[in-house]
């Protein structure tokens, strides 16, 4: 049966499996997880299976650990977290008992060779969120690998962190943007995330909503009120980007791809996030248009060019 790729925590849980049904895994090179109990002074990461010892060689914690490309805290902050690996094989140790010899770095060999490597510009593929940096989100493609969802690929309308968006350990859908130079995917979520007139119809002209702010200029404030979506109010100094506030919408203008906003509570009590709403959620994008058809300014992504042209 074909082996099932997934990000890292989605894996069967080989701490309570059998020792017949761990050979069976062993045998089938089945991507197994299990919770990495320590990282000794041996340089290995130590887990238990089925009551038995399983030790995973630093070489073997990850893809690039014995080139020294991984560094050790990539390695290190596995501990107390699930962890995803193949069964190498079972050793005796000096009184007689089983232990396991465990592989991620073979694990995400596989999922790279037979699953990541045939995957193009434009695919759509599940993440989870491992963490966050001020320029953009690292997100685990599976067993463990890690790619960067850049900050200005999160969303059309502006943002001032990747924290405004998503959380460590948020589940999310990307779109392959490209590949860097060391082969690593760059992601992308704006395109799942709706055209200005698929934002633009779930609002009404006179209704009152919540919006965030997200920038504040001389000319007037940006407020975000849906993730791929802003408009604009009056200038307001005293207003900060990420607060929350209520705004009136006067109008709205597919032409210009414009939406005049009045702020009518600028200060709202709790803080406030959009959750993400796909338009999209699988399959394949060769081009994204998120301009009206009326509007002159485009914005756009053509992912056959990127196929053609990587990094």
């Amino acid at each position: 049966m074909m082996q099932a790729f997934r990000t890292e925590n989605n894996y069967r849980n080989a701490s309570r499996l059998s020792a017949a049904e761990l050979r069976a895994a062993m045998a089938s090179r089945e991507i197994l997880q299990s919770t990495a109990l320590a990282f000794d002074t041996q340089r290995q990461l130590r887990f238990e299976l089925g009551g038995c010892r399983a030790v995973m060689p630093f070489g073997q914690c990850a893809d690039g650990a014995d080139t020294g490309s991984v560094r050790d805290i990539a390695i290190l902050t596995r501990v107390g977290r699930p962890t995803c690996f193949v069964i190498e094989g079972i050793d005796t140790d000096e009184n007689g008992q089983t232990v396991y010899r465990l592989s991620r770095a073979e694990a995400q060999r596989m999922c790279k060779a037979e699953y990541l490597d045939q995957l193009q510009p434009g695919d759509i593929l599940p993440c989870i969120v491992t963490h966050i940096e001020p320029f953009g989100a690292f997100c685990d493609v599976g067993c463990g690998i890690s790619a960067l969802l850049p900050i200005d690929c999160m969303s059309v309308s502006r943002i001032s962190s990747p924290a405004d968006r998503v959380s460590v350990g948020q589940q999310i859908l990307c779109a392959i943007k490209s590949r860097d130079a060391q082969e690593r995917f760059v992601l992308t979520i704006r395109e799942l995330l709706g055209t200005w007139a698929e934002n633009a119809a779930a609002f009404t002209v006179g209704e009152t909503v919540v919006g965030i702010v997200r920038s504040v200029e001389e000319y007037g404030t940006f407020i975000e009120i849906a993730p791929n979506l802003a408009g604009l109010a009056e200038s307001c100094p005293d207003l900060r980007p990420g607060q929350a506030v209520s705004v009136y919408i006067k109008n709205i203008l597919p032409e210009k791809m414009k939406i005049k906003l009045v702020i009518v509570n600028h200060a709202l009590s709790q803080s406030h996030r959009f959750e993400l709403r796909y338009f999209i959620t699988e399959g394949h994008l060769d081009h994204w248009l998120y301009s009206t058809p009326e509007s002159h300014k485009r914005i756009e992504t053509d992912f056959s060019v990127m196929a053609c042209n990587p990094a």
